[in-house]
C-alpha cells in the first residue's frame, strides 16, 4: 500500500472560499492567464517579462502545468468555487546543495491579506512537500518588494545575508531568505 505525501492532507482540503490543489498540463489556459496577470500586477516579482510570458506557446504553458507532479517539484494553486483562480506557489529542487526553492509566488490582490488565508495555505501545501525534500525552503525576493518581505518574515523565514543581481535589471538584488522546517 502507498503513503500518500504529507502535502495531500493541505492539497485536497476544501475551506469555504476556496480549495488548493497540484497544477496539471490541462490546467494551460489557467496558468497561462494567472501567468500574466501575476507580471502585470507585480513585475519585479519575477524573472520573466510580460512579452517573454506572451511569446510562450501552449506547449510551453502545458509544461509548467506538469509542475505540479514534477519529481523534485510542486506547483499549487488557490482555486474559488467559481473556478477562478486566485493564488500560485510553486518550488523545485535546483540542486541537493541549494535544497527546496520557493519560486512563482502570487495571491490576486483581492484575496491578500491575513483574513483571506490564501497565502498561508498556499504556502502550508509547499512547506509540506518541502519537508520530503530537505530540512529548509530558500527563496529569492527582490530588494524592493516589501510586502513579500514581510509576509515572510512573518512566516518564519530569515534573511541570510546572500543576494544575487536580480536577472531583469542587474543594478537590483534579489535577497536570499530561508525557513528551517521543523
Amino acid at each position: 500500500m502507498e503513503r500518500p505525501e504529507p502535502w495531500n492532507r493541505l492539497v485536497d482540503v476544501n475551506t469555504q472560499e476556496f480549495s488548493i490543489r497540484r497544477t496539471t498540463a490541462a490546467d494551460w489556459r489557467e496558468i497561462r492567464e494567472l501567468r500574466l496577470e501575476m507580471i502585470s500586477d507585480t513585475p519585479t516579482a519575477y524573472v520573466e517579462t510580460l512579452d517573454d510570458a506572451l511569446g510562450l506557446d501552449e506547449a510551453a504553458w502545458k509544461v509548467r502545468g506538469e509542475r505540479g507532479s514534477a519529481e523534485h517539484g510542486i506547483s499549487v494553486v488557490a482555486v474559488l468555487a467559481s473556478g477562478r483562480w486566485v493564488g500560485t506557489m510553486g518550488g523545485f529542487v535546483p540542486d541537493s546543495g541549494t535544497g527546496p526553492l520557493l519560486v512563482g509566488v502570487y495571491v490576486a490582490p483581492d484575496w491578500r491579506g491575513r483574513g483571506a488565508g490564501v497565502a498561508d495555505a498556499l504556502l502550508g501545501a509547499v512547506e509540506d512537500w518541502a519537508r520530503t525534500e530537505g530540512q529548509q525552503l530558500t527563496l529569492h525576493v527582490h530588494e524592493d518588494n516589501a510586502r513579500a518581505r514581510a509576509y515572510y518574515e512573518r512566516q518564519g523565514f530569515s534573511a541570510t545575508g546572500q543576494s544575487m543581481p536580480y536577472s531583469l535589471d542587474a543594478s537590483k538584488l534579489e535577497l536570499e531568505m530561508v525557513k528551517r522546517l521543523p
